[in-house]
């Protein structure tokens, strides 16, 4: 059945409790390969229990629905679908233990044609429990590669950060494991795409390919080593667009440039010589 954006606009989304221990937290920075260097302090407060400190960029794991495009009442393709854009703002330093309430809603659905896919856009506060308070606000846009064509509206779209035609202020390359996707996935993103070689084929690939946030969480982990000090606290946005899967195993070279009230960045798979993160911007405390 094709995609009914009311439907979607109106999806029932049940508030998500999820409650995280330090062990999470660990477990989520060792999937970006955080750790890497055993006597690297600045990395080694993310992934050691004491005076823990949570990889900013975690919040997109927190209070997350699951994978409900699987649901097959939303009309989708669900083996067709991508990650499209992430947008993070980080409202407060989020905990390295505790218990939050995620809060989804689609917001807007876009119909790009029969050949071209469908966008689904969708936004989901983190909140303290205990509090009250937005701790961070994750959107996202999912592009349906198989669901174009319902007679939807087809825009507008968000405008992407422009990156500089210049050389890169700095470049930081990270590899990451063979096994960097199964580890990932124990963050709560259970994707089979991600995991089994069958669907990952069934969706035009050669091999599971990495989270499309794992990718991001690296292009985090580089912004928070070149121009943070490592300090989570001065890293408080971060949108990017996603323009093609990593193969776990890769090294990801992160091309970051300075710019007012941040950084912009994009993301290359070094042995393929491919951009996989583009008009990247973070935002940062200094300039």
């Amino acid at each position: 059945m094709p995609i009914d954006p009311e439907k979607l606009l109106a999806w029932p989304f049940e508030d998500v409790e999820h409650s995280y221990t330090k062990r999470d937290t660990i477990l989520y920075a060792l999937g970006l390969g955080f750790g890497s260097d055993p006597i690297d302090e600045g990395e080694l407060q993310y992934v050691y229990e004491e005076n823990l400190l949570a990889v900013p960029s975690m919040a997109v794991v927190l209070g997350y629905p699951g994978f409900w495009l699987k649901d097959p009442e939303t009309g989708i393709d669900w083996k067709q679908v991508l990650h499209g854009e992430q947008w993070l703002d980080i409202l407060r330093p989020i905990p390295a233990e505790g218990t939050v309430i995620g809060r989804t809603k689609v917001t807007d659905i876009l119909d790009k044609g029969a050949d071209k896919g469908a966008i689904v856009y969708s936004v989901r506060d983190i909140i303290d429990k205990a509090s009250g308070e937005v701790l961070a606000r994750a959107s996202m846009s999912t592009f349906c590669r198989g669901d174009g064509g319902f007679g939807g509206k087809a825009g507008p779209t968000p405008k992407p950060h422009a990156l500089p035609q210049t050389t890169p202020d700095l470049t930081c390359d990270l590899a990451t494991l063979p096994q960097a996707a199964l580890i990932y996935r124990l963050s709560g993103d259970d994707n089979p795409l991600h995991a089994d070689p069958e669907v990952a084929r069934a969706a035009g690939f050669p091999r599971p390919i990495l989270h499309g946030l794992a990718t991001y969480g690296i292009a985090a982990r580089a912004i928070l080593k070149a121009y943070c000090g490592y300090d989570a606290r001065r890293l408080t946005s971060l949108a990017v667009r996603f323009s093609a899967p990593v193969y776990p195993g890769e090294t990801i070279r992160v091309e970051m440039w300075r710019e007012s009230g941040g950084v912009a960045f994009r993301a290359k798979a070094v042995e393929r010589d491919t951009v996989v993160l583009t008009n990247g911007f973070a935002v940062t405390d200094k300039p």
